[in-house]
């Protein structure tokens, strides 16, 4: 086996690429309009029919999907296939309680583990390799993306899940694991408690990393190369388009190559929607032109980034996509998980005691994010009882674990002392450097 999954896709001459986009394209907006009454409605509102679309050229004149149409049309508005037909789903969390929840077919499937197994291919993945999973698995994408990619490949797999971090690195030793899949937070705590147990990276075979779900810098990157002894590379995918593999880094470590043959990539102006050229910065939008259960049509990731095209010194022409810089919501990912200040707000909201007034405080200790949220107590609760107030904290902790899915550190401040300014800058203060 090559360096190459399917050589014939990534290193496709670009006109060529153009071409099967706009064959692909075409067929899915048919597909969509015959299937999606929700899209189909959005499309009419704008005076566009399938007639119109007639390659890629023509992707603008389609309509935006965003986070809020998911949560409009859940759970199965967007859904262009019959239930008999799809197999599986997978899910992330919404805004407000909502979760997006999306559709695949075997087929859908077998595309994504395709797109997976092109990234273990591109870290040096072969069928003489042992894959160690440590992404979640059940309804998030990570485990079952990776998964099915590492069995593609046709390596051993070791579906570990995250968590029990000795038992991590007993397997790694005992099954000579040499790649490794997990957020790249875990995989620095992976190091340290390598390091802890008085190993090094010569006691184990761990040769690459694929690692994503989480931003993370290229000083995290040389910490985790280092502690582990293994080259370590990026992955980037969303639940709404299937999951990781939507884009895969390759040994240049210069930019994760989008899978053109399955994703068409756009960057748009965040506030106009125009399209901007490629080596502008701004939002990018994706549309699935081979899902067959899903298909979202231009939508809107709210990640910033630039896009690249030219020919990589891998030898592949798919075009690459920088690291996310940032969003152009008020999304934050920690420790994996995508949380929303609206969501905090809406669990103070139901409390009567707690102000809704808050501040989310997101730093990085060890390689891992720390996340604290400071809630106002009211004037006739801060007057109470410190067991009280222990008691509020840990009710508004349960609380948040149950809506967000992920451990918030609640401390409770005093009656007006978090500033009333609106805006990011005070509602959310996170002190990582990601960039």
């Amino acid at each position: 086996m090559g360096k190459y999954w399917n050589e014939e896709i990534e290193c496709m001459e670009p006109e060529k690429m153009r071409a099967l986009q706009s064959e692909r394209l075409v067929k899915q907006v048919r597909h969509v309009w015959d299937n999606v009454p929700y899209y189909r409605k959005k499309m009419e509102e704008k005076a566009v029919t399938p007639d119109d679309i007639k390659g890629i050229e023509d992707l603008h004149k389609l309509p935006f999907l965003s986070k809020a149409d998911l949560r409009d049309a859940y759970p199965y508005g967007l859904l262009a296939k019959p239930l008999s037909d799809c197999v599986r789903i997978q899910s992330t969390s919404g805004t407000t309680g909502k979760r997006v929840v999306a559709f695949y077919t075997q087929n859908d499937i077998d595309l994504w583990e395709d797109c997976c197994a092109r990234a273990i291919t591109a870290a040096g993945g072969t069928n003489e390799d042992v894959c160690q999973v440590c992404y979640g698995y059940g309804l998030f994408t990570g485990g079952p993306g990776l998964n099915g990619g590492s069995h593609k490949v046709g390596c051993l797999t070791l579906p570990m899940s995250s968590g029990n971090t000795e038992r991590q690195i007993q397997f790694m030793m005992d099954l000579e694991s040499t790649i490794l899949c997990c957020t790249p937070s875990y995989a620095a705590y992976i190091g340290e408690t390598l390091h802890k147990m008085g190993y090094t990276p010569d006691d184990i075979k761990l040769k690459a990393g694929i690692f994503g779900a989480e931003p993370w810098t290229e000083e995290m990157r040389q910490e985790i190369e280092k502690s582990l002894g293994i080259k370590a590379y990026d992955i980037y995918g969303l639940t709404e388009t299937s999951g990781p593999g939507v884009a895969f880094e390759c040994e240049c470590q210069t930019g994760m190559h989008i899978n053109e043959d399955n994703f068409i990539a756009e960057i748009i102006d965040p506030d106009t929607g125009e399209v901007l050229p490629d080596g502008t910065k701004g939002e990018l939008v994706f549309t699935s032109i081979t899902k067959e259960a899903f298909p979202l049509l231009r939508y809107r990731t709210r990640d910033i980034c630039v896009l690249t095209r030219g020919k990589c010194k891998c030898g592949r022409t798919l075009v690459k996509m920088a690291k996310p810089m940032g969003r152009s919501d008020d999304m934050l990912i920690i420790r994996g998980v995508n949380v929303f200040p609206s969501q905090i707000e809406s669990v103070l909201l139901k409390m009567s005691n707690a102000s809704p007034n808050y501040q989310i405080i997101v730093g990085r200790e060890n390689n891992t994010d720390t996340f604290e949220i400071r809630v106002e107590l009211t004037d006739e609760m801060f007057s109470d009882t410190i067991r009280s107030i222990e008691e509020l904290e840990r009710k508004i902790g349960q609380d948040m674990l149950s809506v967000l899915g992920i451990k918030a550190k609640i401390r409770l401040v005093e009656p007006n002392s978090i500033p009333r300014s609106e805006g990011k800058a005070v509602r959310v203060i996170d002190t990582r450097k990601l960039v």
